[in-house]
This record gives structure tokens, C-alpha cells and sequence, in this order.
């Protein structure tokens, strides 16, 4: 419904600002990312989200487009509430929540609270390939790469293969061939480098 809101901030805090827009105050949640942004400014414009629930309608604002569209990709995931992904936002960069779904660093996500290991998994499942879009590409190229490296060594961990064997087979692979490889090519080859 309100895509933006430009005006004077006339209240911060860590967690909530209030902007008043020609002279009607709006109260907008905030992440300590944005925050640390607008700490110093006394006007602006924050991208905002406004949630519509039964108690209430409540406005999330952000510094940039980018941080937004990560909340909006965040609360998409079941078990992933505006108050969780928030403190996503607080916790991590955007960026540096991208690379962690991207590159699947569960250890990463479950360090925020409120993130168990079966939200940090169903985020890295269902987010792995929306949030390309918001990385560069040459890291984007290069997650692609260690992503499909990490599922190549847990296939050939599952196959009953150490992880150390796993990981110096897959790279021996890699510096034979470089270039594009798919993973069940990838893990033939891994096999027969073994």
C-alpha cells in the first residue's frame, strides 16, 4: 500500500522511528541496519511494508530498496514472521544474508534468534534461488560454484565416502576440468578420481 515514506524524522531509536509526512506522523518499525543508516539524518525516505493484521496494521521501514525486498522474500518463507525477519535484518546485513542462503551457511542464519535449524534449512531451500538476483554476478558465478561443490561432498559423504576424501577428489575434478559442470557430473567424476 505505501511504497515509500519521505519526511522529517522526528523520533529514532534503534527500533523505531517516527517520520513525520506533512504533518502526519507515521510510526515505522525499523532494523538496526537501517538505523545505523538514518542515526544522523533528520530527514528522508525509508521503503516501507505495511502489515495488515487483526490487532493492528504495523509499517517496516528500510534505508534501501534492497533490504526491503530481503524482508519481503524472508516473511515468505512459513515460519519466518515481520518480527523475525527483522531481527534478521538487525542481526546481518542484507548482503550477508544472501550469501548465506545462497552459499546454504545454516550455522549463519540459526545464529539469529528466533532461527532454528529447520527455518535456516526451509530458508536456504526456498529462498536459494531468488536471492541470486541481489548479489553481483561474479559472486553470484562463484556461490554457484561452492554451492554445487557443498552438494557434490555431501552426495559422496552419503555414499559413505569421508568428507576430507570427498572434498580433495572434488577439487582434483575441479583443477582437471575447469569450467561449467553439473552435479551429477561433478560426482562421477569425483568417484572415479577416488
Amino acid at each position: 500500500m505505501y511504497a515509500y515514506l519521505n519526511g522529517k524524522f522526528t523520533f529514532k531509536s534503534p527500533a523505531q522511528i517516527y517520520i513525520d509526512v506533512n504533518g502526519v506522523g507515521y510510526e515505522v518499525n525499523i532494523s538496526l541496519n537501517t538505523y545505523a543508516a538514518i542515526q544522523n539524518l533528520t530527514e528522508g525516505k525509508l521503503f516501507t511494508h505495511l502489515q495488515v493484521k487483526e490487532d493492528g496494521h504495523v509499517i517496516f521501514g528500510f534505508f534501501d530498496k534492497q533490504e526491503k525486498d530481503i524482508f519481503l522474500l524472508l516473511i515468505s518463507v512459513s515460519g519466518v514472521g515481520a518480527s523475525t525477519a527483522r531481527m534478521m535484518l538487525s542481526a546481518i546485513k542484507p548482503e550477508e544474508i544472501n550469501l548465506a542462503i545462497v552459499q546454504g551457511n545454516i550455522k549463519l542464519l540459526e545464529s539469529v534468534k528466533g532461527i532454528g535449524k529447520k527455518t535456516a534449512e526451509r530458508l536456504v531451500l526456498e529462498l536459494r534461488d531468488k536471492v541470486g538476483k541481489y548479489l553481483p554476478q561474479s559472486e553470484t558465478s562463484m556461490m554457484i560454484v561452492n554451492s554445487l561443490e557443498q552438494d557434490a561432498v555431501i552426495a559422496l559423504t552419503a555414499l559413505g565416502i569421508s568428507k576430507a576424501q570427498a572434498e580433495q577428489a572434488i577439487q582434483k575434478v575441479i583443477r582437471i576440468e575447469p569450467g561449467s559442470h553439473n552435479l551429477e557430473g561433478l560426482i562421477k567424476k569425483a568417484l572415479k578420481a577416488i
